[in-house]
């Protein structure tokens, strides 16, 4: 069995204020080609289908589009909810959607609810285990021992019983091998805290086949080449600027995985972070529909420097300088500035990020504008 392992599409999300649904429309349209490209069995989403809870309607439009897909194809389509869907509103019309091959799972009820697909060695089993937290499994075990996160998500699967001798689990959790942490990205927004109650040890995994995880954004493998991350299809913050985006391909033999494929996915637009003077950056610009990133380094800044930058790629999230040399604050700056008046201040501010005081004239248009604000 083929099948292809996707996590954290965040359908609706916006980056910066820029709405990234026709971004995501084009990822998925190349995840259906892969599909059809690679005879692909079952599609497996790990969690964070949505960006948030409640969802923005042209987001539900696109997962029902892709989902329609699917299942003209007849590929089995097997989803549980993460820590930013809507659990309860992912399970709406669940028993109807099973019908047409789309096997939802986003609450918990005290087992993970679990799908048997057959191939031509037999049947493989799909254990769902959507986000949870470990309040959530005490409520239906409440005489078991659960004092951590840990063991709370190994009793949720000794919850379930196998079906079939070989085992896919679904999970959406934060997960480590052993004291190490899996590679964040900046657009991991939950709480992620390693080695306390949060994290999960992949050593609970053992049994399954396969375990696709959703949950962190960067692509890896963790403990083991058969317990991996996704990762997200598309970047979804700027430290992730120039980061290959992927689509996970799993086979599935006789005995278990056979091959574990990265697929490259290629966006819309292109996340770049550029760095240099303005006037460099802006001269002749490439490829400017991309999302761009700039730090500049000219030596002051600049009056409408954002709307330079976007002349020249309109598509520009962000605007920074590179600090100057020397233009670090002390840690013990905060004793230093005590007591100062604001002139002093403002004038030590200038020179430490212009590398020269304040002229007279400047000094004088920088004490009439405090007047003009402390009037009523």
């Amino acid at each position: 069995m083929k099948f292809l392992h996707l996590a954290d599409l965040h359908l609706g999300k916006r980056v910066n204020g820029f709405d990234l649904l026709e971004d995501q429309r084009t990822i998925l349209e190349q995840v259906l080609a892969l599909c059809d490209k690679h005879k692909a069995e079952a599609v497996v989403l790990a969690g964070d289908i949505y960006d948030a809870p409640v969802p923005p309607a042209a987001a539900c439009t696109l997962l029902d589009w892709f989902l329609t897909q699917l299942a003209a194809r007849q590929v089995p389509v097997l989803a549980i909810a993460g820590n930013h869907d809507s659990a309860e509103r992912l399970d709406f019309a669940a028993g109807l959607l099973a019908g047409q091959g789309v096997y939802l799972a986003g609450r918990f009820t005290g087992a993970p609810r679990q799908v048997v697909l057959n191939d031509r060695f037999g049947p493989v089993e799909f254990t769902l285990l959507p986000f949870v937290r470990a309040a959530t499994v005490r409520h239906y075990m409440p005489e078991a021992d659960l004092p951590d996160y840990d063991s709370a998500v190994a009793a949720a699967l000794a919850a379930s019983r196998p079906a079939a001798p070989r085992r896919v689990l679904v999970a959406h959790q934060m997960v480590v091998a052993g004291v190490c942490p899996p590679q964040l990205s900046g657009s991991e927004t939950a709480p992620l805290t390693v080695g306390t109650v949060d994290s999960i040890d992949a050593a609970r995994f053992e049994g399954f086949a396969y375990t696709a995880l959703g949950h962190i954004h960067r692509a890896q493998r963790v403990g083991s080449d058969t317990v991996r991350y996704a990762g997200a299809p598309l970047c979804y913050h700027l430290d992730e600027c120039g980061a290959e985006k992927s689509v996970t391909l799993v086979t599935l033999g006789r005995r278990g995985v056979e091959h574990i494929d990265a697929l490259p996915l290629t966006p819309r637009r292109a996340m770049r972070h550029l760095t240099g003077p303005l006037a460099r950056l802006v001269e002749h610009p490439t490829d400017t529909g991309d999302y761009i990133w700039a730090t500049l380094t000219d030596p002051t800044p600049l009056p409408d420097a954002m709307a330079a930058l976007r002349a020249a790629y309109p598509n520009a999230m962000r605007l920074d300088y590179q600090p100057r040399a020397g233009a670090v604050p002390d840690p013990d700056a905060a004793l230093a500035v005590r007591g100062k008046p604001f002139a002093e201040l403002f004038q030590d501010f200038f020179t430490q990020m212009n590398g020269r005081p304040l002229t007279v004239t400047e000094a004088r248009a920088v004490r009439q504008l405090r007047e003009e604000a402390a009037q009523p």
